[in-house]
């Protein structure tokens, strides 16, 4: 076996003193952001020595950069330098701009590619998004780093993406989970015989039932845990146990909605601290939820393991890849007077994701309101209506009904 760097294998006070010391250098650099300047106004940085005293930093959330950076274009003054000093800005819904570099591994994202095989003689069909939203070039920036050629698909237009998959000679997949199958699906009907033998997702859960059609079918499938915000935060190995961390974050596990962490192998929340010099996110809160799986991963890489993504700690979803968030639901009701409330509900429909809004109102039109739901949510979805009154008042706006076991 042979590891990405010497990296994975350190010790943990080795780990920990080099981290601890990168922090240090990421804290001075973030004293130059006027973003950061104004968010640890209060806080005294020279006694942050080490990553144990991270907990004496306030937390940075996902809204205070969107209100940051209503007031400041682009990056709300968190990043070392300004907007033209980057490769790319993207922009994901909410909107939310995230800086992005083409730098070696920039995203960090070529430790996990190495850690599923993929490298030189690799063909990648990457079919995350090239438009606007940053998954399609983290990808790209991986497979680059480990000597993999890459067929920039994006996403849709399944039949092209077999054709080409066929006529290119792709051997990995990159995009979402469920979206190979699709592409599997119909190559099978239309009799074209692919070449895929891994595959590396991300964007939505991978449900065991499907990693086992992958592997029936010969192909190794493993999952990252990455955001727009930090690029690769944790990703599996081939022991298949776990997540392991990223060298080049700190990962937390804190009490939803506070900065204190949680009893070792306890759900909380994810808060990272990336340690890219060019965009220092310090005690990001990824609002998701996860649990520190104890122990070392049976691959030999040494880093802490986490048990993998086990929801949101708020009513956010992802469905089909795709972030759906409370604060949308309520720009789809402000946007008919008519609508009284309204519920987006994620399920499972063999192997895919499915959205269902339900919509009370008096009256209206489903072909209206199901292009409002695309405006809005930036997903299509069945749109059922109902009666006022109907709908439960648990306070839920986003119900996820898939199960994740």
């Amino acid at each position: 076996m042979t590891f990405y760097d010497a990296l994975e294998t350190r010790s943990a006070d080795q780990r920990a003193a080099e981290q601890s010391a990168g922090l240090r250098e990421q804290l001075a650099r973030a004293k130059s952001a006027p973003g950061f300047a104004a968010h640890f106004a209060d806080v005294d940085l020279d006694a942050i020595q080490t990553i144990a005293d991270l907990p004496g930093l306030p937390v940075l959330r996902k809204s205070d950069l969107t209100k940051a950076q209503g007031q400041h274009p682009p990056f709300g003054g968190f990043t070392v330098k300004p907007a033209h000093g980057f490769a790319h800005v993207f922009q994901s819904p909410g909107p939310i701009y995230e800086p992005g570099g083409v730098d070696h591994d920039w995203w960090r994202m070529g430790r996990f590619l190495h850690a599923a095989g993929v490298g030189r003689g690799d063909i990648v069909q990457n079919c995350f998004g090239y438009h606007l939203t940053p998954a399609g070039m983290i990808f790209e920036n991986g497979a680059r780093a480990v000597g993999a050629a890459v067929l920039p698909a994006g996403t849709g237009q399944t039949e092209l993406q077999v054709t080409a998959a066929r006529d290119v000679g792709c051997t990995a997949y990159a995009g979402t989970p469920d979206y190979l199958k699709v592409i599997l699906d119909k190559a099978d009907e239309m009799g074209v015989a692919l070449n895929f033998s891994k595959a590396v997702v991300g964007g939505g859960a991978l449900f065991p039932s499907l990693r086992q059609a992958y592997a029936d079918r010969g192909i190794s499938c493993l999952q990252c845990y990455a955001t727009a915000d930090l690029g690769n935060i944790a990703y599996e190995s081939a022991a298949m146990e776990g997540m392991i961390i990223d060298e080049h974050v700190v990962v937390e596990i804190v009490t939803p909605g506070t900065g204190t962490p949680v009893a070792e192998g306890e759900v909380g929340e994810v808060v990272v601290t990336s340690l890219n010099p060019d965009y220092p996110l310090i005690r990001f809160a990824t609002g998701d939820l996860s649990a520190v799986l104890p122990g070392q991963s049976p691959c030999g890489r040494t880093n802490l393991r986490i048990k993998g993504w086990m929801g949101r700690a708020d009513q956010t979803t992802k469905i089909k890849g795709m972030f759906v968030r409370p604060e949308q639901v309520a720009a789809l009701v402000a946007k008919h007077d008519e609508i009284v409330k309204a519920r987006v509900i994620a399920a499972r429909q063999g192997e895919m994701d499915t959205m269902t809004v339900q919509i009370e109102s008096p009256g209206g039109d489903d072909g209206t309101y199901a292009k409002s739901v695309v405006e809005v949510l930036k997903l299509k979805g069945t749109v059922q209506v109902v009666p006022p009154g109907t709908l439960p008042k648990d306070g839920l706006v986003i119900e996820d009904q898939r199960v994740y076991d």
